[in-house]
Protein backbone atom coordinates (compact mmCIF):
# COMPACT_ATOMS: atom_id res chain seq x y z
CA UNK A 1 0.00 0.00 0.00
CA UNK A 2 1.64 2.96 -1.30
CA UNK A 3 0.51 6.36 0.77
CA UNK A 4 1.27 9.78 -0.52
CA UNK A 5 0.00 13.39 0.66
CA UNK A 6 0.18 16.67 -1.21
CA UNK A 7 -1.47 20.23 -1.01
CA UNK A 8 -3.77 21.95 -3.65
CA UNK A 9 -3.87 25.19 -1.42
CA UNK A 10 -2.75 26.38 1.89
CA UNK A 11 0.86 25.39 0.85
CA UNK A 12 3.34 28.45 1.96
CA UNK A 13 0.21 30.85 2.08
CA UNK A 14 -2.70 31.30 4.50
CA UNK A 15 -6.38 30.63 3.47
CA UNK A 16 -7.59 28.00 0.68
CA UNK A 17 -6.75 25.15 2.26
CA UNK A 18 -7.06 21.95 -0.01
CA UNK A 19 -5.21 18.77 1.09
CA UNK A 20 -4.90 15.76 -0.19
CA UNK A 21 -4.46 12.01 1.18
CA UNK A 22 -3.42 9.39 -1.53
CA UNK A 23 -3.97 5.80 -0.87
CA UNK A 24 -2.85 3.21 -3.70
CA UNK A 25 -3.87 6.16 -6.08
CA UNK A 26 -7.46 6.59 -4.39
CA UNK A 27 -7.73 10.26 -3.31
CA UNK A 28 -8.96 11.70 -0.19
CA UNK A 29 -10.03 15.22 0.06
CA UNK A 30 -9.07 17.17 3.31
CA UNK A 31 -11.02 20.48 3.52
CA UNK A 32 -12.05 22.29 0.29
CA UNK A 33 -11.30 25.99 1.01
CA UNK A 34 -11.57 28.96 -0.65
CA UNK A 35 -8.53 31.38 -1.21
CA UNK A 36 -9.10 34.59 0.20
CA UNK A 37 -7.15 37.43 -0.55
CA UNK A 38 -7.35 40.67 -3.60
CA UNK A 39 -10.80 40.16 -5.39
CA UNK A 40 -8.55 39.88 -8.90
CA UNK A 41 -6.11 37.03 -7.78
CA UNK A 42 -8.88 35.28 -5.15
CA UNK A 43 -11.05 34.85 -8.49
CA UNK A 44 -8.34 33.82 -10.63
CA UNK A 45 -7.00 31.24 -8.00
CA UNK A 46 -10.49 29.76 -7.30
CA UNK A 47 -11.07 29.49 -10.72
CA UNK A 48 -8.05 27.46 -11.51
CA UNK A 49 -9.68 25.29 -8.93
CA UNK A 50 -9.63 21.95 -10.98
CA UNK A 51 -9.14 19.09 -9.64
CA UNK A 52 -11.08 16.07 -11.24
CA UNK A 53 -14.14 15.01 -9.30
CA UNK A 54 -14.03 11.09 -10.12
CA UNK A 55 -10.69 10.95 -8.65
CA UNK A 56 -11.90 11.83 -5.16
CA UNK A 57 -13.18 8.84 -3.14
CA UNK A 58 -14.56 11.16 -0.16
CA UNK A 59 -14.42 14.70 1.25
CA UNK A 60 -13.12 15.35 4.96
CA UNK A 61 -14.70 18.90 6.30
CA UNK A 62 -12.73 20.10 9.18
CA UNK A 63 -14.78 22.82 10.13
CA UNK A 64 -16.52 25.85 8.08
CA UNK A 65 -14.69 28.39 7.83
CA UNK A 66 -14.66 29.98 3.77
CA UNK A 67 -11.38 28.99 3.16
CA UNK A 68 -11.64 26.03 4.32
CA UNK A 69 -15.50 25.01 2.62
CA UNK A 70 -16.15 27.54 0.10
CA UNK A 71 -15.26 25.26 -3.00
CA UNK A 72 -17.11 22.55 -2.15
CA UNK A 73 -20.05 23.59 -4.57
CA UNK A 74 -17.29 23.94 -6.93
CA UNK A 75 -16.46 20.20 -6.64
CA UNK A 76 -20.06 19.52 -7.48
CA UNK A 77 -19.89 21.27 -10.57
CA UNK A 78 -17.42 19.36 -11.52
CA UNK A 79 -19.28 16.17 -11.15
CA UNK A 80 -18.18 14.77 -7.29
CA UNK A 81 -21.34 12.77 -5.64
CA UNK A 82 -19.25 10.98 -3.19
CA UNK A 83 -19.66 12.18 0.65
CA UNK A 84 -18.72 15.07 2.61
CA UNK A 85 -17.82 14.00 6.47
CA UNK A 86 -18.43 16.95 9.03
CA UNK A 87 -19.26 17.13 12.71
CA UNK A 88 -23.51 18.53 12.93
CA UNK A 89 -22.62 21.80 13.61
CA UNK A 90 -20.02 21.92 10.91
CA UNK A 91 -22.80 20.90 8.51
CA UNK A 92 -25.08 23.20 9.32
CA UNK A 93 -22.41 26.53 9.36
CA UNK A 94 -21.09 25.27 6.02
CA UNK A 95 -24.81 25.63 5.05
CA UNK A 96 -24.92 28.90 5.56
CA UNK A 97 -21.05 30.46 4.17
CA UNK A 98 -21.74 28.28 1.18
CA UNK A 99 -25.24 29.73 0.52
CA UNK A 100 -24.05 33.32 1.34
CA UNK A 101 -20.92 33.17 -1.37
CA UNK A 102 -23.42 32.23 -4.21
CA UNK A 103 -26.03 34.70 -3.21
CA UNK A 104 -22.94 37.57 -3.03
CA UNK A 105 -21.52 36.29 -6.57
CA UNK A 106 -24.89 36.88 -7.76
CA UNK A 107 -25.15 40.29 -6.63
CA UNK A 108 -21.55 41.16 -7.42
CA UNK A 109 -22.69 39.76 -11.05
CA UNK A 110 -25.77 41.58 -11.58
CA UNK A 111 -24.04 45.46 -9.81
CA UNK A 112 -20.67 44.66 -12.47
CA UNK A 113 -23.00 43.96 -15.38
CA UNK A 114 -25.23 47.26 -14.65
CA UNK A 115 -21.73 49.15 -14.49
CA UNK A 116 -20.76 47.94 -17.72
CA UNK A 117 -23.38 48.47 -19.50
CA UNK A 118 -23.52 52.19 -18.35
CA UNK A 119 -19.55 52.31 -19.50
CA UNK A 120 -20.97 50.50 -22.76
CA UNK A 121 -18.14 47.76 -21.88
CA UNK A 122 -18.74 43.75 -22.35
CA UNK A 123 -19.17 41.73 -19.52
CA UNK A 124 -18.27 38.21 -19.27
CA UNK A 125 -17.93 37.64 -15.49
CA UNK A 126 -19.87 34.74 -13.72
CA UNK A 127 -19.95 33.49 -10.59
CA UNK A 128 -18.30 30.77 -9.15
CA UNK A 129 -21.65 28.68 -8.21
CA UNK A 130 -25.01 28.59 -7.50
CA UNK A 131 -27.33 28.22 -4.51
CA UNK A 132 -28.13 24.71 -6.26
CA UNK A 133 -24.70 23.88 -5.93
CA UNK A 134 -24.69 24.36 -2.07
CA UNK A 135 -27.90 22.52 -2.20
CA UNK A 136 -26.43 19.79 -3.56
CA UNK A 137 -23.20 20.08 -1.57
CA UNK A 138 -25.33 20.25 1.46
CA UNK A 139 -26.97 17.15 0.72
CA UNK A 140 -24.16 14.88 0.17
CA UNK A 141 -22.78 15.93 3.66
CA UNK A 142 -22.66 12.81 6.45
CA UNK A 143 -22.69 14.18 9.94
CA UNK A 144 -20.19 12.38 12.56
CA UNK A 145 -20.26 13.13 15.74
CA UNK A 146 -16.79 13.54 18.18
CA UNK A 147 -15.08 10.66 19.14
CA UNK A 148 -16.90 8.15 16.75
CA UNK A 149 -15.17 6.16 14.74
CA UNK A 150 -16.08 5.45 10.92
CA UNK A 151 -14.68 3.77 8.08
CA UNK A 152 -14.96 5.92 4.75
CA UNK A 153 -13.01 3.42 2.81
CA UNK A 154 -12.50 -0.45 3.76
CA UNK A 155 -9.29 0.70 4.87
CA UNK A 156 -9.60 3.62 6.30
CA UNK A 157 -11.44 5.08 9.67
CA UNK A 158 -12.12 8.58 10.67
CA UNK A 159 -12.35 9.80 13.92
CA UNK A 160 -13.01 13.92 14.78
CA UNK A 161 -11.83 15.28 17.65
CA UNK A 162 -12.86 18.94 18.82
CA UNK A 163 -10.12 21.09 17.31
CA UNK A 164 -11.38 24.10 19.73
CA UNK A 165 -11.37 26.50 16.56
CA UNK A 166 -15.15 27.51 16.50
CA UNK A 167 -18.13 25.47 16.58
CA UNK A 168 -17.84 22.38 15.31
CA UNK A 169 -14.33 22.58 14.03
CA UNK A 170 -12.49 19.23 14.20
CA UNK A 171 -9.16 17.46 14.51
CA UNK A 172 -9.76 14.81 11.79
CA UNK A 173 -7.54 11.69 12.65
CA UNK A 174 -7.44 8.76 9.85
CA UNK A 175 -6.16 5.19 10.68
CA UNK A 176 -5.04 3.25 7.47
CA UNK A 177 -4.98 0.09 7.45
CA UNK A 178 -3.12 -2.98 5.27
CA UNK A 179 -0.20 -3.84 3.85
CA UNK A 180 1.46 -0.89 3.39
CA UNK A 181 5.21 -0.36 1.04
CA UNK A 182 8.45 -2.27 2.46
CA UNK A 183 5.87 -4.26 5.21
CA UNK A 184 6.65 -7.96 5.89
CA UNK A 185 4.57 -10.32 4.61
CA UNK A 186 3.31 -13.61 6.86
CA UNK A 187 1.43 -16.40 5.90
CA UNK A 188 -1.48 -17.31 8.13
CA UNK A 189 -4.08 -19.56 8.54
CA UNK A 190 -7.47 -17.70 7.83
CA UNK A 191 -11.48 -18.58 8.35
CA UNK A 192 -13.48 -20.51 5.41
CA UNK A 193 -13.18 -18.48 2.07
CA UNK A 194 -16.95 -17.16 2.75
CA UNK A 195 -16.23 -15.33 6.08
CA UNK A 196 -13.04 -14.13 4.43
CA UNK A 197 -15.39 -12.22 1.62
CA UNK A 198 -17.43 -10.51 4.03
CA UNK A 199 -14.92 -9.34 5.98
CA UNK A 200 -12.60 -7.75 3.58
CA UNK A 201 -15.89 -6.30 2.13
CA UNK A 202 -16.68 -4.63 5.09
CA UNK A 203 -13.36 -3.49 6.17
CA UNK A 204 -10.68 -4.30 3.70
CA UNK A 205 -8.47 -6.70 5.86
CA UNK A 206 -8.37 -10.17 5.97
CA UNK A 207 -10.24 -12.05 8.80
CA UNK A 208 -8.02 -13.71 10.74
CA UNK A 209 -8.10 -16.90 12.40
CA UNK A 210 -9.50 -18.37 15.78
CA UNK A 211 -5.60 -19.27 16.78
CA UNK A 212 -4.44 -16.24 15.36
CA UNK A 213 -4.09 -12.91 17.40
CA UNK A 214 -5.41 -9.97 15.07
CA UNK A 215 -2.13 -8.40 13.79
CA UNK A 216 -3.73 -4.85 14.19
CA UNK A 217 -4.07 -5.19 18.03
CA UNK A 218 -1.08 -3.12 18.98
CA UNK A 219 -1.84 -0.70 15.68
CA UNK A 220 1.59 -2.02 14.38
CA UNK A 221 0.13 -2.42 10.83
CA UNK A 222 -1.46 0.87 10.85
CA UNK A 223 -0.51 4.44 9.37
CA UNK A 224 -1.99 7.26 11.60
CA UNK A 225 -2.58 10.58 10.61
CA UNK A 226 -3.98 14.13 12.02
CA UNK A 227 -4.94 16.87 10.33
CA UNK A 228 -5.22 19.45 12.40
CA UNK A 229 -7.50 21.72 10.08
CA UNK A 230 -7.18 25.29 11.80
CA UNK A 231 -5.92 24.89 15.64
CA UNK A 232 -7.85 26.22 18.48
CA UNK A 233 -6.76 27.69 21.85
CA UNK A 234 -7.35 26.60 25.61
CA UNK A 235 -9.48 28.76 27.48
CA UNK A 236 -11.44 30.27 24.84
CA UNK A 237 -15.30 31.61 25.49
CA UNK A 238 -18.09 29.21 24.44
CA UNK A 239 -16.29 26.30 22.94
CA UNK A 240 -14.38 23.61 24.32
CA UNK A 241 -10.34 23.09 24.45
CA UNK A 242 -8.29 21.55 21.99
CA UNK A 243 -8.56 17.65 22.67
CA UNK A 244 -5.71 15.93 23.43
CA UNK A 245 -6.63 12.44 23.98
CA UNK A 246 -6.34 11.14 20.39
CA UNK A 247 -4.11 7.80 20.41
CA UNK A 248 -0.24 8.59 19.10
CA UNK A 249 -0.17 9.83 15.16
CA UNK A 250 2.50 8.99 12.43
CA UNK A 251 2.32 12.17 10.97
CA UNK A 252 0.51 15.49 12.15
CA UNK A 253 -0.30 17.87 9.31
CA UNK A 254 -0.30 21.44 11.30
CA UNK A 255 -1.80 24.77 10.46
CA UNK A 256 0.50 27.88 11.34
CA UNK A 257 -1.36 30.56 10.69
CA UNK A 258 0.24 32.26 13.91
CA UNK A 259 3.71 30.90 13.57
CA UNK A 260 5.63 33.63 14.36
CA UNK A 261 3.47 35.64 16.08
CA UNK A 262 2.20 35.32 20.00
CA UNK A 263 -1.41 36.83 21.11
CA UNK A 264 -1.61 38.90 23.96
CA UNK A 265 -3.31 37.19 27.26
CA UNK A 266 -6.84 36.62 27.17
CA UNK A 267 -7.30 37.79 30.50
CA UNK A 268 -6.44 40.99 29.01
CA UNK A 269 -8.86 40.97 26.38
CA UNK A 270 -12.02 42.32 28.15
CA UNK A 271 -10.26 45.75 29.73
CA UNK A 272 -9.06 46.36 26.35
CA UNK A 273 -12.74 46.19 24.86
CA UNK A 274 -13.65 48.12 27.97
CA UNK A 275 -11.42 50.60 26.68
CA UNK A 276 -12.20 50.83 22.99
CA UNK A 277 -16.27 50.68 24.12
CA UNK A 278 -15.44 53.98 26.78
CA UNK A 279 -13.40 55.84 24.02
CA UNK A 280 -16.07 55.87 21.60
CA UNK A 281 -18.80 57.03 24.27
CA UNK A 282 -16.44 59.97 24.91
CA UNK A 283 -16.17 60.84 21.36
CA UNK A 284 -19.41 60.12 20.67
CA UNK A 285 -18.01 57.99 18.05
CA UNK A 286 -18.80 54.71 16.30
CA UNK A 287 -16.39 51.23 16.28
CA UNK A 288 -16.07 49.51 12.53
CA UNK A 289 -15.33 45.68 13.52
CA UNK A 290 -14.55 44.04 10.58
CA UNK A 291 -15.50 40.17 11.62
CA UNK A 292 -16.31 36.75 10.48
CA UNK A 293 -19.44 35.30 10.70
CA UNK A 294 -18.70 32.44 12.34
CA UNK A 295 -17.22 32.80 15.32
CA UNK A 296 -15.61 36.06 16.10
CA UNK A 297 -19.17 37.59 15.76
CA UNK A 298 -20.70 35.39 18.73
CA UNK A 299 -17.14 35.81 20.72
CA UNK A 300 -17.26 39.85 20.72
CA UNK A 301 -21.23 39.62 21.26
CA UNK A 302 -20.33 37.15 24.34
CA UNK A 303 -18.16 39.80 25.50
CA UNK A 304 -19.93 42.60 25.28
CA UNK A 305 -22.61 40.89 27.05
CA UNK A 306 -20.67 40.49 29.79
CA UNK A 307 -19.47 43.82 29.79
CA UNK A 308 -22.68 45.24 29.96
CA UNK A 309 -23.75 43.03 32.55
CA UNK A 310 -21.09 43.21 34.95
CA UNK A 311 -21.65 47.09 34.22
CA UNK A 312 -18.46 47.83 33.44
CA UNK A 313 -19.61 49.88 29.87
CA UNK A 314 -23.42 51.37 29.54
CA UNK A 315 -25.73 49.92 27.23
CA UNK A 316 -25.04 51.51 23.71
CA UNK A 317 -25.94 50.04 20.43
CA UNK A 318 -24.49 46.99 19.39
CA UNK A 319 -25.60 46.09 15.52
CA UNK A 320 -24.70 42.83 14.04
CA UNK A 321 -25.13 43.74 10.41
CA UNK A 322 -24.31 40.45 8.65
CA UNK A 323 -27.41 38.18 7.48
CA UNK A 324 -24.90 35.00 7.40
CA UNK A 325 -23.26 36.21 10.93
CA UNK A 326 -27.18 36.20 12.22
CA UNK A 327 -28.22 33.10 10.93
CA UNK A 328 -24.36 31.70 12.43
CA UNK A 329 -25.82 32.77 15.84
CA UNK A 330 -28.61 31.26 15.61
CA UNK A 331 -26.65 27.75 14.93
CA UNK A 332 -24.55 28.50 17.33
CA UNK A 333 -27.67 28.25 20.13
CA UNK A 334 -28.55 25.14 18.17
CA UNK A 335 -25.57 23.20 19.46
CA UNK A 336 -25.37 23.62 23.20
CA UNK A 337 -23.08 19.82 22.43
CA UNK A 338 -20.54 21.97 21.36
CA UNK A 339 -20.39 24.65 24.30
CA UNK A 340 -17.73 24.44 27.19
CA UNK A 341 -18.82 24.22 30.98
CA UNK A 342 -19.05 27.72 31.63
CA UNK A 343 -21.55 27.83 28.99
CA UNK A 344 -22.75 25.33 29.79
CA UNK A 345 -23.71 26.75 32.92
CA UNK A 346 -24.52 29.74 31.77
CA UNK A 347 -26.68 28.84 28.81
CA UNK A 348 -28.48 25.45 30.23
CA UNK A 349 -28.75 25.90 34.26
CA UNK A 350 -29.20 29.69 34.43
CA UNK A 351 -31.22 30.16 30.83
CA UNK A 352 -29.04 33.30 29.95
CA UNK A 353 -28.78 33.86 26.40
CA UNK A 354 -24.60 34.18 25.78
CA UNK A 355 -25.68 35.59 22.04
CA UNK A 356 -28.62 37.87 22.29
CA UNK A 357 -29.14 41.24 24.86
CA UNK A 358 -31.45 44.29 24.92
CA UNK A 359 -28.58 46.33 23.49
CA UNK A 360 -27.66 44.14 20.45
CA UNK A 361 -30.27 44.40 17.40
CA UNK A 362 -29.83 41.94 14.46
CA UNK A 363 -29.37 43.98 10.72
CA UNK A 364 -30.77 41.71 8.09
CA UNK A 365 -31.96 43.82 5.02
CA UNK A 366 -30.07 46.37 3.06
CA UNK A 367 -31.66 49.14 3.55
CA UNK A 368 -31.48 48.81 7.31
CA UNK A 369 -27.69 48.62 7.05
CA UNK A 370 -27.70 51.65 5.28
CA UNK A 371 -29.61 53.43 7.60
CA UNK A 372 -26.84 52.65 10.20
CA UNK A 373 -24.16 55.37 7.95
CA UNK A 374 -27.35 58.00 9.14
CA UNK A 375 -26.89 57.41 12.84
CA UNK A 376 -24.66 59.28 15.32
CA UNK A 377 -22.60 57.77 17.87
CA UNK A 378 -21.94 56.18 20.02
CA UNK A 379 -22.40 52.69 19.12
CA UNK A 380 -20.78 49.35 17.67
CA UNK A 381 -21.03 48.07 14.31
CA UNK A 382 -19.62 44.22 13.29
CA UNK A 383 -19.89 43.34 10.10
CA UNK A 384 -18.57 40.86 7.64
CA UNK A 385 -16.26 40.11 5.54
CA UNK A 386 -13.50 39.60 8.27
CA UNK A 387 -11.02 40.95 6.05
CA UNK A 388 -12.81 43.85 4.39
CA UNK A 389 -12.71 42.77 1.02
CA UNK A 390 -16.46 41.72 0.63
CA UNK A 391 -19.55 42.45 1.74
CA UNK A 392 -21.18 45.14 4.02
CA UNK A 393 -18.20 46.26 5.71
CA UNK A 394 -16.74 47.60 2.57
CA UNK A 395 -19.55 50.50 2.97
CA UNK A 396 -19.30 50.85 6.61
CA UNK A 397 -15.73 51.60 6.22
CA UNK A 398 -16.28 54.02 3.03
CA UNK A 399 -18.54 56.17 5.64
CA UNK A 400 -16.69 56.35 8.59
CA UNK A 401 -12.86 55.59 8.13
CA UNK A 402 -12.59 59.75 7.55
CA UNK A 403 -13.80 60.83 10.61
CA UNK A 404 -11.33 61.09 13.42
CA UNK A 405 -13.91 60.37 16.26
CA UNK A 406 -14.51 56.76 14.80
CA UNK A 407 -12.34 53.28 15.54
CA UNK A 408 -11.85 50.81 13.54
CA UNK A 409 -11.02 47.58 15.69
CA UNK A 410 -9.36 44.54 13.95
CA UNK A 411 -10.37 41.55 16.35
CA UNK A 412 -8.95 38.63 13.51
CA UNK A 413 -6.00 37.58 11.00
CA UNK A 414 -5.91 39.90 8.12
CA UNK A 415 -4.34 38.02 4.98
CA UNK A 416 -1.38 39.70 3.11
CA UNK A 417 -2.41 42.19 0.37
CA UNK A 418 -6.52 42.70 1.72
CA UNK A 419 -7.64 45.74 2.97
CA UNK A 420 -7.47 45.38 6.25
CA UNK A 421 -3.98 44.22 6.09
CA UNK A 422 -3.63 47.45 4.65
CA UNK A 423 -5.78 49.65 7.64
CA UNK A 424 -3.81 47.67 10.17
CA UNK A 425 -0.33 48.07 8.89
CA UNK A 426 -1.21 52.14 9.11
CA UNK A 427 -1.35 53.01 5.38
CA UNK A 428 -3.08 56.93 5.68
CA UNK A 429 -5.46 56.69 2.24
CA UNK A 430 -6.94 53.66 0.70
CA UNK A 431 -9.32 52.47 -1.70
CA UNK A 432 -12.88 51.44 -1.08
CA UNK A 433 -15.40 50.08 -4.28
CA UNK A 434 -13.04 52.17 -6.17
CA UNK A 435 -12.55 55.64 -4.54
CA UNK A 436 -9.72 56.81 -2.24
CA UNK A 437 -10.86 57.70 1.66
CA UNK A 438 -8.34 58.74 4.19
CA UNK A 439 -8.07 57.28 6.93
CA UNK A 440 -8.29 59.24 9.73
CA UNK A 441 -10.26 56.82 11.94
CA UNK A 442 -8.26 55.42 14.95
CA UNK A 443 -7.04 52.03 13.81
CA UNK A 444 -6.37 49.33 17.44
CA UNK A 445 -6.23 46.16 17.38
CA UNK A 446 -7.43 43.27 19.88
CA UNK A 447 -5.09 40.48 18.80
CA UNK A 448 -6.28 38.31 21.35
CA UNK A 449 -9.67 37.52 19.93
CA UNK A 450 -7.94 35.08 18.03
CA UNK A 451 -9.17 31.72 17.36
CA UNK A 452 -5.95 30.41 16.09
CA UNK A 453 -3.05 29.07 18.14
CA UNK A 454 -0.28 30.77 18.34
CA UNK A 455 3.30 29.06 18.18
CA UNK A 456 3.68 29.11 22.09
CA UNK A 457 -0.18 27.31 22.15
CA UNK A 458 0.85 25.17 19.23
CA UNK A 459 3.86 23.95 20.71
CA UNK A 460 2.22 23.27 24.30
CA UNK A 461 -0.59 21.30 22.09
CA UNK A 462 1.83 19.03 20.71
CA UNK A 463 3.30 18.16 24.16
CA UNK A 464 0.10 17.67 25.21
CA UNK A 465 -0.66 14.81 22.78
CA UNK A 466 0.98 11.27 22.58
CA UNK A 467 3.69 11.64 20.14
CA UNK A 468 5.43 8.68 20.92
CA UNK A 469 4.86 7.41 17.49
CA UNK A 470 5.31 10.76 15.60
CA UNK A 471 7.62 10.59 12.43
CA UNK A 472 6.77 14.14 11.24
CA UNK A 473 4.87 17.29 11.64
CA UNK A 474 3.90 19.02 8.19
CA UNK A 475 3.34 22.53 8.22
CA UNK A 476 -0.01 23.82 6.17
CA UNK A 477 -1.76 27.16 6.02
CA UNK A 478 0.76 30.11 7.33
CA UNK A 479 2.68 32.45 5.34
CA UNK A 480 6.39 31.71 4.32
CA UNK A 481 7.83 33.86 7.52
CA UNK A 482 5.63 32.35 9.94
CA UNK A 483 6.15 28.49 9.16
CA UNK A 484 10.09 29.32 9.11
CA UNK A 485 10.07 30.62 12.65
CA UNK A 486 7.66 27.83 13.94
CA UNK A 487 9.79 25.17 12.03
CA UNK A 488 12.85 26.25 13.95
CA UNK A 489 10.79 26.73 16.98
CA UNK A 490 9.80 23.20 17.09
CA UNK A 491 12.75 21.90 16.61
CA UNK A 492 14.18 23.82 19.43
CA UNK A 493 11.68 22.44 21.76
CA UNK A 494 11.28 18.41 20.75
CA UNK A 495 10.18 18.83 17.47
CA UNK A 496 13.26 18.16 15.71
CA UNK A 497 11.11 16.66 12.45
CA UNK A 498 9.34 19.24 10.23
CA UNK A 499 8.65 19.97 6.97
CA UNK A 500 7.18 23.04 5.36
CA UNK A 501 4.82 21.45 2.75
CA UNK A 502 5.35 22.96 -0.70
CA UNK A 503 2.85 23.43 -3.17
CA UNK A 504 3.19 21.20 -6.29
CA UNK A 505 5.14 18.22 -4.04
CA UNK A 506 4.24 14.92 -2.90
CA UNK A 507 5.25 13.43 0.38
CA UNK A 508 5.47 9.33 1.07
CA UNK A 509 4.08 8.08 4.19
CA UNK A 510 5.42 5.18 5.08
Amino acid sequence: MAVTAYSLGAAEEVTGSRHILEIDGRSIMIDCGAFQGRRAESDKKNREFSFPADKVESVVLTHAHYDHCGLLPVLMKNGYDGTIYATPATRDLANIVMMDSARIQARDAEFLAKQAKKKGEAFTWKPLYNEADCVKAANQIVTLGYNRKMYIAPDVQLEFFDAGHILGSSLAYFTITGQRKNQKVTKVNTESNTKQKIWHKLFGTRLPSKNEPSQNTDGADELRLLYTGDLGRRNKPIIKDPATNMPAPDYIFMESTYGNRLHAETSSTMYELEKVVRQAIDSKGKIIIPTFAIERAQEIVYYLHLLVDQKRIPQIPIYMDSPMAVNATGIYQLHQECYDAATQEAFLAHHKNPFGFNSLQFITSVDESKELNKKSGPMIILSADGMCEAGRILYHLANNISNPNNIILIVGYMSEHTLGRRILEGEKEVKILGDWYKVNAQVKQIDSFSAHADYKESTEWLKLIDTSRLKKIFLVHGEKDAQAYLKGYLAENGFPNVEIVKYGETYNLE
